[in-house]
């Protein structure tokens, strides 16, 4: 499954793995997925760019940021 199908498809958003995160941690999630949907770049390039300005703006630990996008892609995955 690919991130593109993921924010299509809003499945992040019924997974236990985003169930499990602290509110500040899904408000940043959704403003990754809402800077990802404006930026014109290539997919990779518009999530660095949104996980990176995300975790500024939040003060959150990108590393937290991109260990939830590991666990919910194996979530997905079914692993």
């Amino acid at each position: 499954m690919k991130l593109s199908q993921l924010v299509q498809n809003n499945q992040t958003f019924n997974s236990n793995s985003y169930k499990n995160l602290s509110p500040v941690m899904k408000e940043a999630v959704n403003d990754i997925f809402k800077l990802v949907e404006k930026s014109q770049d290539d997919i990779l390039k518009r999530f660095d760019k949104s996980v990176e300005k995300v975790c500024e703006f939040h003060n959150i630990n990108k590393e937290q940021i991109e260990q939830y996008f590991d666990d919910e892609l194996i979530e997905q995955l079914g692993e």
